[in-house]
């Protein structure tokens, strides 16, 4: 290619002649891809339980197990597409009926699941068969052979909660089906599992805290985050009384274990009710709201863990001299 003498030569010569060799000037994205503060995609919304259970019931009647694999309703950020709920968390509603099996499969993506409601469901984790109760947290590590079944009647319902969303960055997930429809299992004691928080457990050490607002993070014995992506806590706020107003880089996804009120997030209000499902990217300002008469219990899960690991955390109320490093 003949280059232009400098006469000749202009700065829109200059772009028509970068698109052959495939490159492109920094110059014109370096607001676009340097921004002076996190610009998530996605937008708070609200998932409302009582419009979206019907649904989900009806799935049930009309949607085989098998058909389905995973009788899931995902929870999709109106701002995107599957299976973004934030930027980095995917959030869905799990349903299993009497008698059936979500057969047996083990994935790279670790997942949290917080159980709704129902009674006798049950989840097999890699040789280890965990009833279901209502208001606990069951871990399913990375590559553990699992499947779901429900024993009695009506509907088992959980909320899933997985790192989906970060393997449309890093295309290195796998799925591998198990040659039966159930891994061999044998039941455990559920009090002693290390994968899973009963909600006794968490509610009494909620409600052992001072104040108006209490704060628990899900760990592991040790203390360490329950894996290197995802992680989660649980919320108390008397009645009528609020959360303090945070504001972060990490996302989270909102499930409302007990109670109503409404969140402040960023400048907009959003109401919620026992069983919504609500999200807060990233780098939003929210603060939550008891409404009076009632004692509200959030069940959240987050990207903290891996946030935090890669030193991306920030809080707005950080010194931000102290994330300078050497």
């Amino acid at each position: 290619m003949q280059t232009p003498s400098d006469s000749q030569d202009t700065a829109e010569q200059l772009l028509l002649d970068l698109e052959t060799s495939n490159t492109l000037p920094l110059w014109q994205q370096m607001a676009r891809l340097n921004p002076p503060e996190p610009n998530p995609l996605t937008v708070p919304f609200v998932w409302k339980y009582q419009s979206i259970r019907p649904n989900l019931l009806r799935a049930g009647d009309l949607i085989t197990e098998k058909q389905a694999e995973r009788r899931v309703l995902m929870l999709i950020n109106p701002a995107r597409e599957a299976p973004y709920t934030t930027d980095t968390l995917y959030a869905g509603l799990q349903l299993v009926m009497p008698n059936e099996t979500a057969p047996a499969h083990r994935h790279t993506a670790f997942a949290m699941r917080f159980i709704i409601e129902g009674n006798g469901g049950f989840t097999a984790v890699h040789g280890r068969r965990i009833q279901m109760q209502q208001g606990d947290v069951i871990l399913t590590p990375t590559w553990n052979f699992h499947d779901h079944g429900k024993d009695g009647s009506g509907p088992m319902i959980w909320l899933d909660g997985l790192d989906l969303p970060n393997f449309r960055h890093f295309p290195v997930h796998f799925v591998e089906h198990f040659s039966q429809s159930r891994y061999p299992s044998e039941d455990v004691d559920t009090s002693a599992s290390p994968l899973v928080f009963p909600w006794k457990v968490m509610k009494a050490t909620l409600d052992g805290v001072a104040g108006s607002w209490a704060i628990q993070r899900y760990l592991k014995s040790d203390g360490r985050e329950v894996s290197r992506v995802l992680g989660g806590c649980a919320e108390r706020l008397n009645d009528g009384t609020s959360s303090p107003s945070r504001r972060e880089t990490t996302s989270a996804v909102y499930h409302v274990i007990t109670g109503s009120g409404h969140s402040m997030i960023g400048d907009q209000k959003f109401a919620w009710e026992r069983g919504d499902t609500f999200c807060v990217p990233s780098w939003y300002t929210y603060q939550h709201f008891a409404n009076s008469g009632d004692t509200v219990y959030l069940y959240r899960f987050d990207d903290k863990p891996m946030i935090e690991a890669l030193g991306f955390y920030r809080s707005e109320a950080m010194d931000v001299e102290s994330l300078v490093t050497d």
